[in-house]
């Protein structure tokens, strides 16, 4: 496989735990971390909800398994004070000389939000998590103590021990599919990332939007587009109860990437890349662009030219999809000129 694509920062999702028996789950993470590092990903987004295991413990299994894989950690504000993120980001440094990502998240499932007893609205969840965010880049960046007063976090005279090398300081990442997304990511100097829509129809480019951007899609590649729609399909059948609980989700979100997407045709387009069952379905949370590699790579050329320089796949099945990703990548930076 290829190496770190330039120009373009590539994530994998690691698989989540949801009906895995232990050893079994422990297995998939170390099988799908592996393949994520050998075709040079940059790093793996591991998830974090009520439902789920600790994606901190999940993140030193990557890193114990792994070379160069950098674990991309979902943090809810709501899970941990914002020291205690800062001192899980500094060991690990410390003990495995290993940078990491955080995936700064303002959201999550409202029942979950519910079951702390949040009930902040929106917009200010994102002003909640910038506050959160700036004070883990104070902590880390700075060699004496920090002293912050906002409107949810107050610390003084916190000092972070062991202090982080400035070479493995965290890279950051939030939901950027809202204005509130948008101005939280510039005022927390991260990379908005984007359930996108496909690309001839995003109106707004990243350089436009003055933010660095990413966007999140799956992708199913193969040789030619029956071929591709063929696993498509039978990986993300019709699913009649999938949909049920898709619409019982939408009535308790208020989400702006959920409900944009859920706005949009779920229909099989043969014809079309762009593809939303699996999301329809309840199968994942993110769009897909299904096709021969050509036209795949023709999509992400799409947004590549747009100034989009982070792409965060969806959970690889097996080693064979992710070569076959890279393959389409490959083709789209050639396409874009990068």
């Amino acid at each position: 496989m290829t190496g770190t694509h330039a120009a373009l920062r590539l994530f994998t999702t690691c698989p989540q735990s949801r009906g895995d028996l232990s050893p079994d789950y422990v297995a998939s993470v170390i099988e799908a971390a592996r393949w994520s590092d050998e075709a040079g990903c940059e790093g793996m987004l591991v998830y974090t909800d009520h439902g789920i295991v600790d994606p901190w413990l999940v993140s030193q299994i990557i890193l114990q398994n792994t070379k160069t894989l950098c674990p991309l950690i979902a943090v809810q504000p709501l899970y941990m004070h914002p020291y205690t993120a800062a001192k899980m980001v500094a060991t690990y440094a410390y003990l495995h000389r290993r940078r990491i990502y955080l995936n700064m998240l303002a959201g999550g499932f409202k029942n979950d939000l519910a079951a702390m007893g949040d009930t902040t609205p929106h917009d200010d969840r994102y002003l909640r998590t910038t506050e959160y965010t700036l004070i883990v880049r104070k902590l880390l960046e700075s060699p004496g103590p920090v002293t912050f007063e906002g409107k949810y976090y107050t610390i003084r005279n916190c000092r972070m021990t062991p202090p982080l090398d400035p070479a493995l300081f965290p890279g950051i990442l939030i939901s950027g599919s809202s204005p509130a997304g948008v101005e939280a990511a510039r005022a927390i100097g991260g990379v908005a990332i984007k359930y996108p829509k496909p690309p001839d129809e995003e109106q707004e480019t990243p350089t436009e939007a003055g933010v660095e951007c990413g966007f999140r899609v799956g992708i199913i590649a193969r040789d030619d587009d029956e071929e591709a729609w063929r696993v498509a399909l039978k990986r993300f059948p019709e699913d009649r109860k999938g949909q049920i609980t898709q619409q019982l989700a939408m009535k308790v979100t208020d989400s702006h990437w959920h409900k944009q997407l859920a706005a949009r045709d779920a229909t099989a387009d043969y014809a079309s890349t762009y593809w939303l069952g699996p999301f329809h379905n309840y199968s994942t949370f993110c769009p897909y662009l299904v096709g021969s590699h050509a036209r795949v790579a023709q999509e992400l050329a799409g947004y590549l030219a747009a100034g989009f320089r982070t792409l965060v796949l969806d959970i690889p099945p097996a080693e064979e999809d992710l070569r076959h990703t890279v393959r389409a990548l490959d083709l789209a930076r050639a396409g874009a000129g990068l």
